[in-house]
């Protein structure tokens, strides 16, 4: 599971479903907060955090852009997974 941050605040709204969202360096599922529909959270910029969803959820995020998201471990980065077959 990747962690990562950003270099601006996220503000997070969830739309439906239940979505959690945890803080650290490292997945960790039993210290995740759950937010239920209408839960709101704002992830300061550089705070490092992780997200998960057992059965699906619509999230609304926004903030000053641009927005970029850096991960904790490079290697997890999706978009250089083409990079790295090369």
């Amino acid at each position: 599971m990747a962690c990562f941050g950003h270099r601006t605040d996220e503000n997070v709204t969830v739309i439906s479903g239940t979505f959690s969202l945890g803080t650290g360096e490292a997945f960790d599922q039993k210290s995740m907060k759950a937010l239920p529909a209408g839960g709101y959270a704002v992830l300061p910029a550089e705070m490092r955090h992780y997200a998960w969803t057992k059965a699906g959820a619509t999230v609304q995020v926004h903030g000053m852009g641009p927005f970029v998201i850096t991960y904790v471990n490079p290697a997890d980065d999706p978009s250089k997974a083409g990079a790295a077959a090369k």
